[in-house]
């Protein structure tokens, strides 16, 4: 068999890298492997790369760990890159962790598969010809998101192919839980590589003509008259534990103006509903809503309490495991929205744990959401912040999706390509983490899902923008 594949291997203990070279260099096919001094994520690197690779196709191995190939696993990226021409092939691979091994499954790439945590498993298999094509045009300075670079420049060259079948093993690096991992992506201990993977984000956008530039669209705030200026929704469903907390959260708000609280209870069967009672008897501003329908997720309720008659003039979410920081959220929120015409506000939050403790990464600001750019680089992060507001009579043009994962972060992307979006950096939100909390501890099936849903609604997004800049 022809030897077609050069393969090089990213730096890391002595054993397991010498596991690695003898896996790779027992295939009949590869020609040789090379351990690379320089970290893969620099274009440093990748530029060396592409100065030895004298093979048609090349494996670059990612992580510092053994790698354990399946049978004629180069085999099978070798006849799937050759037979479809696609330039970089990937696939799914099973995590060791001590004697256990576990199926790690990865998803399909599509064209809103914009965020730079993307998984594509350690081995990432490349035609020779568009790789050093994307190298050569890469920037000479990037030291953290080379490889994003990289596969972005590839997906405009030729197809992101994954091939569904386990062909590797690699070991498990990373024992957190999905929601200790959740806000890796903003964590300002993580902040210069956020700011090169945004300037990155945002050359592939323009290059795809999907890039939106200011000025967005101010709101007259003002018009129409309403029952009162603002409306606390929340959604729950069994938070019997925190209910009672987050409601009492909201109705402490000191504001100019009247305010109510809409619960929109979504059929809870663990005393949430008796407490919610109690609460909505003792405060006429609370308002306690169980729907008539038995199919709404979270999205749903929302759109069940911004639809009702006695929602005011902006809808402010609290979740209901969490609190407002002080008795100033409401007013300060309704201030930013009348200061800054705008159909959205977004907060700040601080992590906290049960016992309202702060817990790292601390206080999650956005700082990567910026008024000239900060609705392009929403195509590359997992979320918007929080705590989230809305204009009423724009979201009710603009309804939430009927899911329990993200349905703000849909109607986000939506508004902010159009309108001006506020954003307030002092926190504003204690938001607890629990094992409560739905995504606390997911399983890979839902992360996955997950993923892949956000993915979805980033095509969705970029489609919908480049059909906006065409007219």
């Amino acid at each position: 068999m022809k030897k077609q594949i050069s393969c090089f291997v990213a730096g890391g203990p002595a054993k397991p890298v010498e596991l690695t070279r003898a896996a790779l260099s027992e295939c009949p096919v590869v020609v040789g492997v090379e351990v690379m001094e320089e970290p893969l994520y620099t274009t440093a690197a990748l530029r060396l790369i592409a100065r030895r690779c004298r093979t048609p196709y090349l494996l670059i191995y990612t992580r510092s760990t053994a790698l354990r190939l399946g049978e004629n696993a180069l085999e099978r990226f070798l006849a799937v890159a050759s037979a479809t021409g696609a330039a970089m092939v990937y696939s799914d691979y099973t995590e060791q962790d001590g004697e256990r091994l576990t199926p790690h499954p990865t998803l399909d790439y599509q064209p809103g598969a914009l965020r730079d945590d993307f998984d594509f498993g350690g081995v990432l298999f490349l035609h020779a010809q568009p790789f050093k094509q994307a190298v050569r045009q890469m920037d000479a300075g990037l030291r953290y998101g080379a490889l994003y670079d990289l596969r972005l420049r590839l997906s405009r060259l030729g197809t992101i192919l994954r091939v569904p079948e386990t062909l590797y093993v690699q070991d498990l690096t990373d024992r957190r839980t999905s929601g200790e991992r959740l806000f890796d992506y903003v964590d300002p201990r993580n902040r210069a590589v956020q700011i090169e993977m945004e300037s990155i984000c945002t050359a592939h956008l323009k290059v795809v003509g999907a890039l939106l530039k200011p000025p967005f669209e101010a709101v007259d705030v003002a018009r129409g008259r309403f029952p009162v200026e603002a409306s606390v929704i929340i959604p729950v469903r069994n938070r019997a534990r925190t209910i009672a907390d987050a409601v009492r959260s909201a109705a402490n708000q000191i504001t100019e103006k009247p305010y109510n609280i809409l619960v929109v209870d979504n059929h809870s069967t663990d005393g949430t509903t008796d407490i919610l009672g109690e609460l909505a008897a003792a405060d006429p501003r609370i308002v306690h809503i169980v729907p008539g329908r038995t199919d709404l997720n979270i999205g749903g309720c929302w759109n069940a309490a911004v639809s009702a008659p006695r929602c005011g003039r902006f809808s402010i979410q609290l979740d209901s495991d969490d609190l407002y920081i002080d008795s100033n959220v409401i007013q300060t929120i309704v201030g930013t929205f009348h200061t800054e015409r705008c159909a959205m506000v977004i907060g700040s939050y601080r992590m906290v744990d049960v016992d309202l403790r702060e817990i790292q990464p601390g206080v999650i600001d956005h700082r990567e959401w910026t008024p000239e750019n900060g609705p392009n680089n929403a195509l590359r992060i997992n979320g918007l912040g929080a705590p989230r507001a809305f204009y009423t009579p724009i979201l009710r043009e603009n309804l939430l999706p009927n899911t329990s994962y993200g349905e703000d972060y849909a109607v986000g992307l939506a508004l902010s390509r159009r309108y001006r979006i506020g954003r307030i950096r002092e926190p504003l939100y204690l938001c607890r983490r629990w094992e409560g909390n739905s995504d606390a501890s997911l399983s890979l099936d839902r992360v996955n899902a997950n993923n892949r849903y956000k993915d979805t609604l980033r095509t969705i997004e970029l489609a919908a923008r480049q059909t906006l800049l065409k007219r």
